[in-house]
């Protein structure tokens, strides 16, 4: 039921009326001094004010003093939520790590070291994703292998617990399916992509991040695109907070057709490349619309991170922006962790607050 229909029901003049013998209109009637059923509100609304003043001075003690006594120590309340980290670590080659436990861990929040107070291996946490599709001009001719290996993607990674979202964008963004874990879906929707001159990446960014904000657990963008942005609107430091704030990863991956072509747009390349490093993900390039390689690095880095919570300590200083650092312990268990690569997002934005000494 609907919240307004809720409350439309809830309503007296919604649970009907009984109707009394006698027809309707006879006032029921009430014996001895009683006043009539009709004068005893008005009564009791004259007679409240001097109840609430009477109430005190009879018994010497004004309720907030009461409930002070009841209660001497004064109690704080702190919003203090959990942050939590999610970390791939590679080898030499790029390979995952796995075993790691969480005394191989440590981390510090502005320099400040943090306890950790949850740790899993291989979360299993629900994953949101949102797979954004450039379907440009500049990429419309690898579009029918990028539907192919989306699709092999999507199947080999979702679950039932998962949802994707599916988005094109060109001269503008369109979600084409919203959340979902039913295959079918998604299959029409990249069946059904929309194609357009223009490229509107950080506008895909920008509202894939806020699709993603209210989700639950991992929350994953991955985008498909040669990294040119040509349609004004949304810049990319806008996009990089928005996917920052909505704590977001994005994974790129960069379709170039020749990758040491003159004609590139290299400063698309670069902000893609800046969004994934910024936000804990990771971008690829794929040569001639191969993205088989793509995919399956993606859906092996999703399967593969060690998940980190902790709760912040108090603010040092009165930045909204927070950043953190992971590192391997000295006695890690790792056969090569001077050259391990640990991987994750830097930082966060959350409430400013007075520092310590204030």
């Amino acid at each position: 039921m609907k919240p307004r229909t809720w409350i439309a029901a809830c309503r007296p003049q919604a649970w009907g009326r009984r109707k009394k013998p006698g027809g309707e209109g006879r006032k029921p009637k009430v014996p001895g001094w009683w006043p009539a059923a009709s004068g005893v509100a008005p009564l009791l609304r004259r007679l409240l004010p001097f109840a609430t003043y009477l109430f005190p001075v009879a018994f010497g003690v004004w309720p907030s003093a009461a409930l002070a006594q009841q209660s001497p120590q004064d109690t704080f309340h702190v919003n203090v939520r959990l942050v939590n980290v999610f970390v791939n670590v590679t080898d030499a080659d790029g390979a995952p790590v796995g075993g790691l436990s969480e005394g191989d861990f440590q981390l510090t929040e502005d320099g400040v070291p943090q306890k950790i107070t949850y740790f899993e291996r291989q979360t299993d946490m629900p994953l949101s994703l949102v797979l954004a599709i450039d379907t440009s001009g500049s990429v419309r001719k690898d579009l029918d292998v990028e539907k192919r290996e989306a699709r092999e993607f999507m199947r080999a990674l979702l679950r039932p617990v998962d949802g994707m979202d599916l988005f094109d964008f060109n001269s503008d963004v369109r979600e084409v399916v919203p959340f979902t874990s039913n295959m079918h879906r998604l299959d029409d929707g990249l069946s059904d992509l929309d194609v357009g001159p223009a490229t509107a990446l950080y506008d895909a960014v920008y509202l894939a991040a806020q699709r993603l904000a209210p989700r639950h657990g991992r929350k994953v963008l991955v985008i498909l695109s040669d990294g040119g942005n040509t349609v004004k609107g949304v810049d990319f430091s806008e996009a990089l907070e928005e996917a920052v704030r909505s704590e977001v990863m994005v994974y790129s991956l960069i379709d170039l057709p020749i990758l040491n072509d003159a004609g590139r747009d290299t400063g698309g390349e670069h902000a893609l490349i800046t969004l994934s490093q910024s936000t804990g993900g990771k971008s690829y390039y794929a040569q001639f619309g191969d993205l088989t390689a793509a995919f399956q690095k993606v859906s092996e880095d999703l399967r593969t991170q060690y998940l980190i919570g902790y709760y912040p300590v108090q603010r040092r200083s009165l930045s909204d922006y927070r950043r953190i650092q992971v590192t391997l312990a000295p006695a890690a268990k790792t056969p090569h962790p001077a050259t391990d690569t640990l991987r994750y997002r830097p930082g966060y934005y959350a409430p400013a607050s007075q520092p310590l000494d204030q």
